[in-house]
C-alpha cells in the first residue's frame, strides 16, 4: 500500500528554480529518473520567467539576468 502512495506523489508536478547556467532550458532536465522520461522539450522561460512542461506540467521559474539577445 505505500508503495501505490509514493508512485502517486511522485506523478505531481514540480517547482523548478533555473538559472542562466540552465539555458537554453528543457524538460526533462539531465540526471531525471527514468520514471519521468519523456520526450524532450524546449522552454523558453526568459520572455515571461516561467515555462510550464506541456508533457508533465512541472514548472520553470527562471531566476537570474536578462540573458542577452542573439
Amino acid at each position: 500500500m505505500n508503495q501505490a502512495v509514493s508512485d502517486s506523489s511522485r506523478d505531481r508536478a514540480r517547482d523548478v528554480e533555473v538559472g542562466a547556467t540552465d539555458l537554453p532550458l528543457h524538460c526533462p532536465l539531465p540526471g531525471a529518473p527514468l520514471w519521468a522520461r519523456h520526450p524532450r522539450v524546449f522552454l523558453d522561460v526568459t520572455k515571461t520567467g516561467e515555462a510550464t512542461c506541456p508533457y508533465c506540467g512541472t514548472r520553470y521559474r527562471y531566476n537570474g539576468p536578462a540573458p542577452a539577445g542573439h
